[in-house]
């Protein structure tokens, strides 16, 4: 797999994008909050996270000294001729133009590597604060959004280098949003306090769905993390059809995103349609082969979401990997998204920090499955929750996200016949959450074995 997302990496760096054609962000637009969109923020909002960031960044001096894993990263840039080329061309490489050389309050945006590990190093030190828009806090998504977009940055957030050592620096800051110390943020501040007036309008039914004790300090979460991993209280998501095992469950929080059949073994993934190619979604592994013209769905999860997983069906747990990838990387076909990677949802799942889970269903008309939850930017831990060899019951957990992760895919051979239920939505960036252990699919054949 190495050496193919090697020739990919010499494809991407050697067709420059076309500029003049990407769309202009309009000063201070806003589009509507989204239940299922990742990020499912503004660039205003974007921008402001930027600027805030920008804001504290600028009252230490340059000569500041950069938290020792974020100096690893500079010392990685700088002595290594591809990465300096490539993180030097990023920044050279984002179009001046007005929507890009600043943000919509005015402020310039960053413009070179330095000034993006300043930033990181600023963001690493404190929790996400609440936004009413949704960007309730990707700060280093927020820094790396454009340079993303462009050629070098295709190229860049690829290479195994460069993601060795942000799995360093996200899981620096994952220690940090582990402990008591990151609780601060979970107070009743009304713009930006978890529990003050613009969250509870955006999650208003959070104490009745979330085991929380509003008496309790921190509503009695011991960290952000425990914030982000909290659980539903018992009843309020029930297993559907828990005794039909033709009945498949939705495994997370999740709106639709895509639903494909007949998905090759290989094909090329980093094109504008981003279509799924097996073989590297599931990282060369050997029960590839069996998927060959499957039919796989693909859903995502919202900033607000529940995070942890759940079995789609009963059955034993084959084989579980948790797959190394990367975390900013997004495919240069879409362009300079606003909030990138929401438009790269589909290449993101053969490239990203993943955990895959391989399942026997009890029903032999499902068979083997596969359900992979793919890491979105910032800490993208994947926590895997069971062991092979482990039997377990339609809505068991799986396991979770821990603060980033925000979309998976539920992956069955070409001989499972299945009628899919999205709720009466067409799949896209604009469906909205179904519940998790919902029904999404009814198996309609005797088929597989």
């Amino acid at each position: 797999m190495k050496c193919y997302l090697a020739g990919v990496l010499a494809l991407i760096s050697a067709v420059p994008l076309a500029f003049a054609e990407l769309p202009a962000v309009p000063p201070g637009a806003a589009t509507p909050q989204e239940t299922g969109a990742w990020l499912h923020a503004d660039q205003e909002a974007l921008q402001e996270a930027r600027q805030r960031l920008a804001d504290q960044a600028a009252e230490q001096s340059d000569t500041t000294p950069l938290l020792p894993v974020i100096d690893e990263f500079r010392v990685l840039i700088e002595t290594d001729p591809e990465l300096f080329m490539l993180f030097t061309q990023m920044f050279e490489q984002i179009p001046h133009e007005p929507q890009f050389e600043k943000d919509a309050a005015g402020h310039p945006a960053a413009r070179d590597y330095r000034e993006m590990l300043r930033l990181m190093n600023q963001a690493v030190t404190q929790p996400p604060q609440f936004n009413k828009t949704g960007m309730v806090g990707f700060p280093i998504n927020a820094i790396v959004n454009w340079a993303m977009g462009t050629p070098a940055g295709a190229s860049a957030f690829l290479n195994d280098k460069v993601n060795r050592q942000l799995k360093k620096i996200l899981a620096y800051w994952a220690v940090y949003l582990r402990s008591a110390d990151s609780r601060w943020v979970l107070n009743d501040k009304p713009n930006t306090g978890w529990f003050g007036r613009d969250a509870r309008a955006a999650m208003p039914t959070f104490d009745k769905d979330f085991v929380s004790d509003p008496k309790l300090h921190y509503h009695g979460f011991a960290s952000w993390d425990d914030f982000f991993t909290r659980v539903f209280r018992e009843g309020r998501r029930p297993v559907a059809s828990p005794d039909d095992e033709r009945v498949i469950d939705n495994a997370c929080e999740s709106a639709p995103y895509r639903l494909a059949t007949g998905v090759k073994l290989r094909d090329r993934f980093w094109i504008k349609d981003q279509p799924y190619s097996l073989i590297h979604m599931l990282a060369d592994d050997p029960l590839a082969a069996q998927f060959e013209g499957a039919t796989v769905y693909q859903a995502f999860l919202s900033a607000l979401s529940y995070h942890r997983w759940h079995s789609p069906v009963s059955g034993r747990i084959v084989k579980t990997r948790v797959i190394d990838g990367s975390y900013y990387a997004a495919t240069p076909a879409v362009g300079f998204d606003p909030v990138s990677p929401n438009e790269s949802q589909g290449y993101i799942t053969q490239v990203a920090s993943r955990a895959l889970i391989f399942i026997k269903a009890d029903n032999p008309q499902i068979g083997l499955m596969a359900a992979m939850f793919v890491g979105m930017a910032e800490v993208s831990s994947n926590e895997i929750t069971v062991y092979e060899g482990q039997h377990v019951e339609k809505g068991d957990q799986l396991g979770m996200f821990h603060y980033g992760g925000s979309t998976h895919t539920l992956i069955f051979r070409p001989q499972v016949d299945l009628e899919f239920d999205l709720h009466d939505q067409t799949p896209g960036l604009h469906s909205e959450n179904i519940p998790v252990r919902e029904r999404i699919a009814t198996v309609r054949n005797q088929g597989a074995n």
